[in-house]
């Protein structure tokens, strides 16, 4: 169901005509109506859908559901600042979303709702998804972009983002908005702060540019601002001179104190380009193991020097798998992986994922207490990340992570299998309990995870001292709070 150019809605819809939207019903009208309070439309480039709003009311979690009134599919930034400021006249929230709808199954980095919106506009943010510039230092893109499109723009003049999350193929606009965190955030800190300026819409429906420079309270609010203040439309990005190859390591532990020993001594020295980690099962499944993966990247005739990467490490050097691939294939290397899990089934079924930031001192503890109980039944077979961060590379005020320098990143990728409502329930509070275990001792929460009963008072205690500056922020930018309810941050 698709309208004529630079029509709002004007076309039939179930056998009627939508003529306008009424404000007292709060609904679109499709039929004449005599008298009532009916709202004039804004012209835009492309469309707006009342139907097929179905994949905007999940996400990858599959466990929320809140079905959007209408969809918007942009032509241009002109028509979300349009759409935006008819919201905002009327009263309807709005939500934008990078991967909804879309053939990937809707594999956003939300999986509990939070860009969701009940009886809103949704807003497809995969138009907009041009690469406008791009050279060795710097790339310009929409919002809509995934990861992906940037690495392969970027390869081109032999340059890369320097951070990647795991699964590359999420938006531009997503990630910035919640951080985008991954193994090589010990070095260049989240994807987030290496935005250099950004070009969004203000819950205000004001079209502005941001950055360090320029409007800068405004550039704060909106990296790693789960979409409170504005909608990222396009992000000048920073590059960096890209390998062409990557030398794999994959480090086994037996011992939970010597795996988290390494691993801190590893992130101090910084010698792997890249550094993330495992707790994983034994090959008889009698318990858990721990293993380090790394990459250490490189360009031939230059070549790592296995022995120097492994020195040092553990009384005595763990077992190891080592490896050389190309560069784009490590940075992609998920994607076979998921194809599988999508050929069995396994990537549509609920995901109640849970990441939190554990202070490195008090992770020891928190991770023996954890594993004492936890099965792979907890999970659903789902892997177990566990790496560590140094926080002073972090430099946007409104990511939350735990005060001490040394930090280790704990993500339990769960899947409900089988995916029933007991199962999924059980999971959700066993992640409740571990974010308040967490808390406890100086922790943080990455905000794509699945944390049930999180009220505005959880939010003012995750982002501390922080809080003030986003409240001001939101009344500033978003004064009638109609952007991204479903992060639940704010009262509607």
């Amino acid at each position: 169901m698709v309208m004529s150019r630079r029509r709002f809605l004007q076309r039939a819809v179930g056998g009627a005509l939508v003529l306008g939207f009424d404000t007292r019903a709060r609904s679109w009208i499709t039929r004449a109506l005599a008298g009532g309070d009916i709202a004039d439309l804004p012209r835009l480039d492309v469309e707006l859908r009342t139907t097929g709003v179905e994949p905007f009311a999940a996400d990858f979690g599959r466990i929320v559901s809140r079905r959007p009134r209408a969809v918007l599919i942009p032509g241009s930034v002109d028509d979300i600042v349009a759409i935006v400021r008819f919201a905002r006249a009327h009263r309807l929230q709005v939500a934008a979303s990078g991967q909804a709808g879309t053939d990937d199954l809707r594999e956003s980095h939300s999986n509990f709702g939070q860009a969701q919106v009940n009886a809103g506009i949704a807003i497809d943010m995969s138009p907009l998804d041009e690469v406008f510039a791009v050279d060795r230092r710097r790339i310009d893109v929409g919002a809509g972009a995934h990861w992906s499109d940037v690495f392969d723009a970027a390869d081109a003049h032999g340059a890369t983002p320097p951070v990647f999350t795991d699964y590359v193929h999420l938006s531009v606009g997503g990630t910035l908005s919640v951080g985008g965190f991954g193994g090589a955030t010990q070095h260049f800190g989240i994807q987030a702060d290496n935005a250099l300026e950004l070009e969004v819409v203000t819950g205000r429906g004001d079209r502005e540019r941001c950055s360090p420079h320029h409007n800068a309270d405004l550039f704060d609010a909106v990296l790693a601002g789960a979409g409170q203040c504005a909608i990222i439309v396009r992000a000048r990005l920073r590059l960096a001179p890209a390998e062409t190859h990557a030398r794999v390591f994959l480090l086994f532990h037996d011992d939970l104190d010597r795996y988290l020993a390494d691993q801190r001594a590893l992130l101090r020295d910084g010698r792997f380009s890249y550094l993330e980690g495992q707790v994983v099962r034994r090959a008889d499944d009698s318990g858990w193991r721990f293993m380090i993966e790394a990459a250490s990247y490189f360009t031939p005739p230059n070549t790592p020097d296995d022995a120097r990467l492994l020195a040092g490490l553990g009384d005595n050097r763990p077992e190891a798998q080592i490896a050389t691939r190309p560069y784009r294939d490590f940075i992609f290397r998920l994607d076979p992986t998921i194809a599988f899990l999508k050929s069995i089934g396994v990537w549509q079924l609920p995901h109640p994922w849970l990441t939190l930031f554990l202070p490195a001192d008090a992770t020891r503890a928190y991770i023996a207490s954890l594993l004492s109980t936890l099965t792979p039944a907890d999970t659903g077979q789902g892997p177990i990340l566990l790496y560590p961060f140094d926080t002073a590379k972090l430099r946007r005020p409104l990511f939350r992570a735990p005060a001490s320098r040394d930090a280790f990143h704990l993500s339990v990728l769960r899947t409900a299998a089988p995916p029933t409502s007991d199962v999924i329930a059980r999971m959700l509070a066993d992640n409740r309990t571990l974010y308040d275990q967490a808390v406890a001792i100086g922790g943080a929460r990455y905000i794509i995870g699945a944390i049930p009963d999180f009220s505005p008072r959880d939010w003012r205690r995750h982002f501390g001292d922080a809080w003030s500056f986003l409240a001001h922020a939101k009344q500033r930018f978003d004064p009638d709070h109609i952007l991204t309810p479903g992060q639940g941050i704010f009262p509607s």
